[in-house]
């Protein structure tokens, strides 16, 4: 019989420890002299669950990382693990360990020796067979005699988690651990931290500004602006419904049509106008009290030609072959160009200056206050 993630990860909890505790963070914000990096923020992240702090350079993401870690002290609020406040405990008193970007490892030490350090310095007398456990979780077993400078950057990364892992932290915490990575092997180590976490159901609290490292890994986001949390919830969430301008923006491409609402209809859609044309949206995706609207609609989500219930015409401007799909650039009427994303499923593919009709079905839209920067979170997920 097979088991879900969740399951696997309750099951490794239960079988170690019996209980992994909630992290809290509780009006926690710190200042420094010029600027605020963190407003208060009330945070809860579940016991044995995978976290992301996401957002760009500046944000304030590794700055409550680090005050989690003991490594900065809050201006404001609390940190608790459970019921235990742990605000003003030093770093070396919290069962936190963290996993650096720089993989810190000892280069004159075997990788076995590594993992087993920080167990020696306690006197644990079961040092080896952790150690050994923990690297045969991580697959590198085969590897416990090699010097790290041996290994690819992969594995030295695999090595670092191991050491983390090996200590049974309350919360490990990642900063930017995959940023040194090629992209391929990035997106191997992605896959691979995901089954890590699940295995050992440890709390994860991951910082990147990278959205699809954090999308493809993680049960929560946090996405973070100037300081404070934009929104929170899960991959698909924040995807398909964003809150606001900033996150539709920073998590993939949208197109933001602007337009004015104008009616409601008996069958649960909405009427709108977007540049004197009519479109449907769905009403439950429409914020209360809000007339004047950013119609956001994915790439993906449009089609070319007039399939759906909402269609507009344009002129191809740009046509950019990918293999798996074809994006292109289509400039309305207004001026406006929109992007779209048709897979290469046997469809004609379309040329530069072509009129194309694009479609989309009510529902497959998001809504969105238009007093809200429409330029929000672009060009903002470079480190």
């Amino acid at each position: 019989m097979t088991t879900t993630p969740a399951e696997r990860t309750a099951t490794s909890t239960e079988r170690r420890t019996g209980v992994t505790e909630d992290l809290h963070l509780v009006d926690l914000g710190k200042e420094f002299e010029a600027f605020t990096a963190v407003h208060p923020l009330n945070l809860t992240v579940p016991g044995g669950t995978f976290f992301a702090l996401l957002g760009p350079s500046g944000c304030g993401k590794t700055t409550t990382l680090r005050m989690v870690a003991g490594l900065e002290e809050p201006t404001t609020g609390h940190i608790r693990i459970g019921d235990k406040d742990i605000t003003a405990a030093k770093a070396y008193q919290r069962n936190v360990n963290t996993v650096f970007q720089s993989y810190a490892l000892f280069p004159h030490m075997n990788v076995l020796d590594n993992v087993m350090f920080g167990l020696k310095r306690r006197g644990d007398k079961d040092a080896k067979r952790k150690a050994q456990e923990v690297l045969s979780l991580v697959e590198l077993a085969e590897v416990a005699r090699k010097k790290p400078t041996q290994l690819s950057g992969g594995m030295q990364q695999r090595v670092a988690l191991a050491r983390a892992i090996v200590n049974r932290p309350d919360v490990l915490l990642l900063d930017e651990p995959l940023g040194a990575l090629d992209l391929k092997l990035r997106r191997q180590m992605q896959i691979e931290l995901k089954r890590i976490q699940s295995d050992v159901g440890l709390t994860f609290i991951h910082v990147t500004h990278d959205q699809e490292e954090a999308m493809t890994m993680a049960d929560t986001i946090a996405v973070m602006n100037a300081g404070r949390v934009e929104q929170l919830g899960d991959p698909a969430a924040l995807y398909e419904r964003p809150a606001t301008t900033f996150v539709a923006n920073f998590l993939g491409q949208s197109n933001l049509l602007e337009g004015t609402l104008t009616g409601t209809r008996p069958d649960g859609l909405v009427t709108a106008q977007v540049h004197g044309h009519e479109v449907l949206v769905d009403a439950s995706r429409v914020p209360e009290d809000i007339k004047d609207v950013w119609i956001g609609v994915r790439p993906e989500k449009l089609r070319l030609g007039d399939q759906g219930q909402n269609v507009l015409r344009g002129s191809v401007t740009d046509a950019s072959f990918t293999g798996v799909a074809t994006h292109y650039l289509v400039r309305m009427p207004w001026g406006h160009e929109i992007t779209l994303v048709q897979q290469n499923d046997g469809s004609p593919r379309r040329s530069v200056g072509e009129n194309v009709d694009v479609s989309w079905d009510a529902g497959y839209e998001f809504v969105l206050d238009q007093q809200q920067d429409e330029d929000a979170g672009i060009g903002r997920d470079d480190e």
